[in-house]
């Protein structure tokens, strides 16, 4: 594959991610779609490293890493949204974490993280547009 076939390849499966964590949230599989919305971020960075350092990315769910290493500017919110989106990651995956983390998410706690990775998704794609 090409570098711009890579590129689509990262923002294609990031889409696919997005609709599957609409979906989980409308069927209150809360902790499973913030766990999605963590790996359409980590796509999305994937994309703009490709696009900014022209090689394939880091293998690691790190999401503050993965941006750095992306050459992202982000702002000290953003950089805290990242630490956070990553614990999704860990939370959803692991079972000793997972049921402490289940009861975390309270329809507020979804709410406005689900806002958040919308949020962030879209800025990830207008950088990905600009380029």
């Amino acid at each position: 594959m090409d570098k711009k076939e890579i590129i689509g390849y990262w923002i294609g499966t990031a889409d696919s991610d997005y609709s599957t964590m609409t979906n989980l949230y409308e069927s209150e599989d809360y902790h499973w779609s913030l766990f999605m919305g963590h790996l359409v971020i980590e796509k999305l960075i994937k994309a703009v490293y490709i696009i900014n350092i022209g090689n394939n990315p880091p293998k690691t769910h790190d999401l503050l890493r993965l941006a750095d290493k992306a050459l992202i500017e982000t702002s000290k919110e953003q950089k805290d949204l990242l630490d956070l989106l990553t614990t999704f990651n860990i939370s959803a995956r692991y079972p000793d974490y997972k049921h402490s983390f289940y009861k975390k998410c309270t329809h507020k706690f979804i709410i406005e993280n689900i806002k958040k990775i919308k949020e962030l998704r879209t800025w990830l794609l207008s950088i990905v547009e600009d380029k």
